[in-house]
């Protein structure tokens, strides 16, 4: 009821004015206010927004480095140079550029306020990068001590990135793994844990063999890290013979790699390794006089073995449809010459790979080819055969776990694969001097560190298999298969609350959409007090945000 009191006559009385009730609770709790001496205004000019930026990724990664620590673990003293580091690490995940592009990136987002960097610029981001540098071993040390183990598993890979210019004294012409054919590059080495979670990178220059960076590797695990008991992964372009005989120096060190395919070829024709064995089982562990004191674990993988050969057949065929092109101008006279011929010939017999596989006759005014019957029966014999071999007892592994442990190299190859193109962009690489570019390499190593823990924590809303303790009981030769929830994840591509699966990218740009908007009074002067008001997240986005609360160090 409305009703207002009023004095007549020295007698206070009561007027009813009216009946509320039939009104919504929310328009009389106005009525009440209003009453009460409030002052109302329409929404639109209660205040404006001046500026909007992106907060919600910001927001994400932030708390995901402080549960890692990762301030602790750059310094334990803050100070400008680490803020800047962590804000770097930060915009590697959210938006890798070039560090004169990143001073200018972060400000169209929260990045900058939150961790007090929007007075930076790209002079100070270089000196930050030299500060990194020469931290690099205390902080290497600490990650190795949060998840390498005394007696533990170490897996190492090398990979390389081009450069863009031709004055750093890293960059030289090599193997490169890119594709890109005739520019500098670099390389560099990652070791990691089991599970894959980076703990240091070496930098070494572009022309620089794998097996040459696997040794070192090794002596900075026992020397820097304090760790005398390992067992090192590397596959078989990694660790050689060169390097087994330099391991055997090293007590407490173990090794898993694999035999290249003349080795096996050759225990084959000497008898060692029964191929028929492979009837009725896809796993025979064997020794041989060729490698004393070491245990070979051979496999076969029929689901490798036909797309092995399926390839095979391709690419002769592709390798034969070429030189049916060169024979046809021979044949028509508008090739002649042996040498020419054998010129032209050579430029393409091997472009697929496969010119072990064809006899070539060639004459001034002739060519004929044909395939070696033999020798790719020879070949296919041992398709899907590969050979694991280790040093380490089966009283601390046995044959199935060092086919595991050794495919878990694929946990490395996906670390590349994110630091080089799927997010962190760590090419192509303009710095010209070999600490910067050092410097950078660990700037990117450090945020795949960060960006591996969120996806972990965020596994349950990605396409990711989380049904990963299942690895240790499948079959360890057969082709890897994903979990039934994982399938129907990437089948439905809708989580059981019917909100949609998304990849780390697509789940980074959903939590983008929460926005913080900077608030004032309608036509208040330019240096008037401002106030923040921050999208309410939902459902999806809030339990992103408590999911990483859960990462642990």
């Amino acid at each position: 009821m409305l009703r207002r009191s009023y004095r007549e006559d020295g007698v206070v009385k009561n007027e009813t004015l009216g009946n509320l009730s039939h009104l919504p609770d929310a328009l009389i709790e106005i009525i009440r206010r209003s009453l009460k001496g409030e002052t109302f205004v329409p929404l639109g000019e209660a205040f404006e927004a001046v500026r909007s930026r992106a907060h919600g990724h910001v927001h994400c990664v932030d708390a995901a480095m402080k549960r890692l620590d990762l301030a602790v673990l750059l310094a334990s003293k803050p100070s400008r140079e680490r803020d800047l580091v962590l804000a770097m690490v930060a915009s590697r995940i959210l938006a890798p550029h070039t560090k004169l592009a990143t001073t200018r990136w972060w400000h169209t987002c929260s990045l900058a306020a939150e961790f007090d960097v929007a007075d930076a610029n790209e002079d100070d981001l270089y000196a930050a990068m030299d500060w990194l540098l020469s931290r690099q071993d205390a902080i290497e040390k600490k990650l190795a001590q949060r998840h390498l183990s005394e007696g533990g598993l170490a897996l190492y890979d090398l990979s390389s990135s081009y450069f863009e210019g031709s004055t750093c004294p890293l960059a030289k012409l090599g193997h490169n793994r890119d594709g890109k054919k005739g520019l500098l590059q670099v390389n560099y080495g990652l070791l990691t844990n089991a599970h894959g979670c980076p703990v240091a990178v070496s930098v070494y220059e572009g022309n620089t063999a794998d097996s040459a960076t696997f040794v070192p590797a090794v002596q900075r695990l026992r020397e820097q890290f304090g760790i005398e008991h390992m067992v090192m992964v590397g596959d078989r372009g990694m660790i050689g013979h060169k390097a087994i005989a330099e391991l055997r120096g090293f007590d407490g060190v173990g090794w898993i790699t694999a035999l290249k395919h003349v080795s096996i070829q050759a225990l084959v024709e000497q008898g060692q390794l029964q191929l028929g064995l492979f009837d009725e089982r896809n796993l025979v562990e064997l020794q041989s006089p060729d490698y004393p004191g070491e245990r070979l674990v051979a496999c076969r993988n029929p689901e490798l073995a036909r797309l092995r050969a399926y390839k095979r057949q391709d690419l002769l065929a592709a390798t034969e449809k070429l030189l049916q092109q060169i024979k046809a101008r021979v044949d028509a006279g508008r090739l002649t010459g042996a040498e020419k011929i054998g010129v032209a010939v050579g430029k393409v017999v091997n472009r697929h790979k496969v010119a072990k596989h064809f006899e070539l006759l060639i004459g001034e005014h002739s060519l004929s080819f044909a395939r070696k019957s033999d020798a790719i029966a020879a070949e296919a014999a041992l398709d899907g055969v590969y050979i694991i071999r280790t040093s380490v007892g089966e009283q601390q592994m046995d044959a199935a776990d060092c086919v595991r442990n050794y495919k878990a190299l694929a946990n490395v190859e996906r670390a590349f694969r994110s630091l080089k193109t799927v997010d962190l962009k760590v090419r192509p690489i303009h710095h010209r001097t070999a600490d910067r570019v050092r410097a950078h390499i660990l700037l990117c190593m450090l945020a795949y560190y960060v960006e591996w823990h969120m996806r972990q924590a965020w596994a349950p809303l990605l396409f990711a298999d989380t049904d990963q303790a299942a690895k240790a009981t499948r079959d360890p030769v057969a082709a890897a298969t994903r979990s039934d929830d994982a399938r129907a994840k990437a089948n439905q591509r809708v989580l059981d609350d019917g909100t949609p699966v998304h990849s780390f990218a697509t789940l980074i740009a959903e939590m983008a959409t929460i926005v913080r908007n900077t608030c004032r009074a309608p036509g208040a002067d330019d240096d008037a007090p401002t106030f923040d008001i921050t999208t309410t997240p939902n459902a999806k986005q809030r339990r992103a945000f408590e999911l990483i609360e859960q990462i642990r160090p």
